[in-house]
Parts: C-alpha cells; structure tokens; sequence
C-alpha cells in the first residue's frame, strides 16, 4: 500500500474507535445497560448494527469471490429472510420487552427450567465461539496478502485490537460505532462496484458485461427444483433460510443484543424489519459485484491461483517445472478465451441470433479449458502439499482491490472489511460474554455479586472469549469460503435451538426433561447427519435448520407422552 492509503486506513480507524468510546462516555451503571445497551437506541442505529453485525469482513471478503466461482445463487440464502423478521415482531420480540432480559436464553427458563436454559446457551456458546474465529479470519487474511505479513502473527495483532475494543466500550459502543461503520463500509463496496464496471474495456459496457456473465451462468438465481442435497434452490432458501434467519435473529445473542437496546419495541420492530428489506439487495449487490468480477478478469488475466501464499510455495518446490508448463499452458488459454469474449460481446451488438449462438458455444469451449488448466495447477498444489488449500475464492476480490483500485481508495476498502470484523466480531465477543455471565456465572455460580463485580467479571470473560476465537482462527485458514463455512457452523446448532424457543413460545404442559432429552438426542442425530454417518442421507446445510426444529418438537412431544404414561402406570 502506498502512504496515503496508511493514512487513510490508520486515520478512519482511529476515527471510528474514537467515535465509539465517545458515544458511550457516560459510567457504566450496571451490568444490563454494559452487555445490552440501556434501552437508548434509535431504529436507524438498531438497523444498522444488526445488518453490520450479520454482514462481517467474511461478507464482504468471501461473497464477491462465491458469486466468481459459483454464481449468484447464494442470494437465495437470504430469500426467507423477510418473513423471519415479520415473525419475529410479531410473535418473539414483545416476549422480550415484555421480560426486560438481558439474554434470550433467560427466557427459556420462565418456560421450562434451568438445565434447559443452560444447555441452549452452551450450544450457543459453542456455535457463536466458532463464528466469532472465523470472522476474525477474514481481516487476517487481508492484511497477511497486502502487507506480506504472517497470517498467524497477524490473527494475534488483528484480534487483540478487537478485544481490547470490545472491552473498553461495551454493548452501546459496539452499536454506535456499527451505525457509522456500515455507512463507510456501503460507501466502499458502492465504489468498488462502480470501479469493476470503470475498469472494463470501453467497448464493454455494463449491459455487455451483465450478458457475458450471464452467458457464463454466473447470473443464475433461480432454481425451482426441490433437491434436498442442492444447497441453494428457491425451496431451501425459502423454507430452511427462514428457519435459519428466524433462528439467528430470534434466538442468537449475538443479534438479540443489538435490537433489545432500543429505546422502544417500535424502534426495535422498525430496525428489524428494515434490515430483513434491505438486507436481500445488499447481498444481490455484493454477489453482482463478483459476478462483475468475473466478466473483468475476462480481459485482465487472472493469476493461476489467487491465493499468493501458495503460488510462493509451489515456485520453490520440486514441481515447479510441471506447474510452469500448466502456466505456460494457462496464458495461451488466457488469450483464446479473451478473444472469444470479445466476439461474443460483438455478436450480441449485432443482435443475430446465429451468431451469437455460435459465439456463445465457442467462449464456453474456451471457458471449460481455461478452468481445466486451474483444476491442473491445483492438482501440482496438493501433490507438493496435500494440506495447501486450493479454494482461492477468499483472495479474488482482495486481489482485485490490491492491483487495480486507485491510491487512497486501497486504504479505504481495506478499513471496510477491518471494520466488518470489528463490528461482527465485537457484537459475537459481546454476546459470548452477556450469555456466559447471565446465563452460566450469574445464574449458577455467583448470584449475590455487585453490578461493579459482574461488570468487571464481563471484561475479563470478553478477554477469554477472544483468546478462544484467536486461536480457532488460527485453524480457519483452509476451510474454503468463509461465508459458506459460518453459515454451514451455525445450521449445526440453530434448527435445534429455533426448536426448543418455538416450544416456549407456542406449547403449553410440556415437561422440561421432555425438552431436554429431545433436544441433546437432535442435536447428535444433526452432526451425524451433516459428518455423513448415515451414508445413504445427504442433506444441504439450510435443510438442517428445517430437520432440527422439526426434530426437537416431535421428539418433545413424543417423550411427553412417554413419561406421561410412566407416571399414569406408576399410579
């Protein structure tokens, strides 16, 4: 990076801390207004913390390269997400207020009891712990790329920056500071777009490059099929996003904590339903922002793996005589493939169908040959490293930043996608310490404490917490692209939870030890599913929040009439 982009990079985040600690400078007066906020805020601010908390560094880093390499269809993901906001008004979040909690677990024990409340939140501390490493990957990623930093040495930098933030500022801090984060971060990806379309050839205009990708299938969204095993059709982004989304708003703290600080519940019900409007053209916009992508690097040639990391590596082995010869190989196709593009942009201008049928069929020949060369080079990877990681999906839009945006702006999308982690990071930090406090210390532990004590207690957990999620991003490196890996983390858990909340929202004479034991056997039955112990079922990751809500009920239902006719037998 150039001077100017440091100053830019150094001085916005300078700014956005300072802002944060400023807003939130009076005393902390008790642990609920530490960990929740103390019912201040606006919906525009609840609005804009609750989609800054979702949409983390692995959003804006990893989306873009997910549309390159496999389409648009991942918008799907998002396609239920308006009902689950709509439900969430009405039927979750006047339970909330209603309550005054602090977390959403306390609310399970007014239903059923304390081990049922505990357990959910242990579930939770465990899927939240995972996310909250992977999302402080991403930020790594980009500064170990840019700046030819170590990865891991970066994880421990990037990580203690976050923690010490999260600590000093607490839950109204995180959500101030998020209100002027997203704004900055949806300048800089609005920028980054208009600059992929800037950037094309002048004869390739935007209509040009939307038909060239659409050619390429990189447009794609619908898919009407019912297919339990395809990840993103219309029926799992539907029926499983809903359940999802209805789970990760509903019932994950991480986002529970950010709507419950609203000054009112109106104020709270209009940031949600704000962010479930909002939130799908975002994503449609990120992912065309790949897409785009795609149709530029039709023109610039791409690098034969993104990822530079193990380019580096390959260069010094054994095999970089035959990875050589794959490159050589790589570059012609390169400039078929080019050649081929152009003809089919001037084919659609002459608007004769023969032609561009024609044309349309040689640019995918060429297409498939281009791409068969990068599955080859990524062969000789794995062959000299059998763990090297050859999904470079996460490194395709930061490449595009580091070679072709303008001086100053490199600094400022490089502070977008720090900030992303920042914020989601924090919010995860935030809500991994208010359930470990209220619903494991406080609750089990230590009761009779000052708020003075709890306050205290909570930063030394928000430091633990972000010790665990260091060191799990650590381990992130190679799990492919990180927005599928967070989301895929967390169906393991969120059908199960959603399960149980929907019993205490809507059932009525249900046992806790019912619950319970339905809810651990789910769970296990969930993991085995998705670590393909039962050979003959595949199920795509959205399902599983179907599978594991319907799983909890039933099973719920099924043991309650089990000790119902143990204890009429025993009578």
């Amino acid at each position: 990076m150039q001077l100017l982009d440091w100053l830019v990079l150094c001085g916005t985040t300078l700014f956005i801390i300072i802002y944060g600690l400023w807003k939130n400078k009076q005393e902390d007066e008790d642990i609920a207004t530490y960990l929740r906020s103390g019912h201040t805020l606006s919906w525009f601010t609840i609005a804009l913390s609750v989609i800054s908390t979702q949409a983390s560094a692995v959003t804006f880093l990893s989306v873009p390269g997910q549309a390159y390499t496999d389409g648009m269809r991942f918008v799907l993901f998002y396609l239920g997400m308006p009902l689950a906001m709509v439900f969430i008004c009405v039927f979750i979040l006047p339970v909330y207020y209603r309550l005054n909690i602090v977390t959403a677990y306390e609310f399970l024990e007014t239903k059923f009891d304390a081990k049922v409340r505990v357990l959910i939140a242990f579930f939770f501390l465990i899927q939240r712990s995972l996310a909250a490493g992977i999302s402080l990957a991403a930020p790594s990623i980009v500064l170990s790329v840019m700046l030819g930093w170590n990865f891991y040495y970066t994880n421990i930098i990037v990580g203690s920056l976050v923690v010490l933030y999260t600590v000093l500022g607490g839950s109204d801090a995180i959500s101030q500071t998020q209100k002027l984060q997203m704004i900055i971060i949806l300048a800089g990806m609005a920028a980054a777009g208009y600059l992929v379309v800037h950037l094309l050839p002048k004869e390739i205009g935007f209509v040009d490059a939307l038909r060239v990708a659409g050619t390429s299938g990189k447009l794609n969204t619908i898919d009407w099929s019912f297919d339990w095993d395809n990840k993103y059709t219309i029926w799992s982004g539907l029926i499983g996003g809903f359940f999802l989304q209805m789970a990760y708003f509903g019932t994950d703290q991480s986002q529970v904590g950010r709507y419950l600080g609203g000054s009112t519940i109106t104020q709270s019900r209009m940031g949600l339903l704000f962010n479930g409007m909002f939130k799908l053209p975002m994503q449609f916009s990120i992912l065309l922002i790949g897409a785009l992508l795609f149709v530029f690097y039709q023109y610039e040639q791409p690098p034969i793996s993104f990822d530079k990391t193990e380019l580096q590596k390959i260069s010094k082995s054994d095999y970089a005589a035959d990875f050589a010869k794959v490159e050589n190989k790589y570059d012609k196709a390169f400039k078929e493939r080019k050649e081929a593009s152009h003809n089919l942009v001037k084919s659609f201008k002459e608007n004769n169908p023969t032609n561009i049928e024609k044309a349309e069929k040689i640019f995918l020949d060429k297409e498939k040959q281009f791409q068969e060369l990068k599955k080859e080079a990524s062969k000789i990877i794995k062959k000299n490293d059998k763990d090297a990681n050859t999904n470079d999906a996460n490194y395709i839009f930061l490449t595009f930043v580091t070679n072709h945006i303008p001086v100053g702006m490199v600094g400022l999308l490089i502070a977008v996608i720090l900030f992303a982690s920042m914020s989601t990071t924090a919010s995860e930090l935030n809500a991994l310490t208010s359930t470990s406090m209220v619903d494991m210390y406080k609750r089990l532990f230590f009761n009779k404490g000052s708020d003075k004590h709890y306050i205290w207690v909570s930063k030394i957990m928000t430091i633990l917490w972000g010790i665990l999620a260091i060191f799990i991003a650590q381990l992130s490196l190679h799990l492919g692209t990180l927005v599928e890996v967070v989301n895929m983390l967390g169906s393991w858990f969120y059908g199960t939870i959603l399960g149980v909340f929907l019993l205490a929202f809507f059932s009525k004479n249900l046992k806790s030890n019912a619950v319970f034991i339905a809810t651990l056997i789910t769970e296990i039955l969930i993991i085995a599913i998705d670590f393909k112990i039962f050979p003959t079922v595949n199920i795509a990751y959205l399902w599983l929040n179907v599978v594991g809500s319907i799983f909890v009920i039933t099973l719920s239902y099924l043991f309650n009439f089990l000790f119902f006719l143990v204890n009429k037998a025993k009578k």
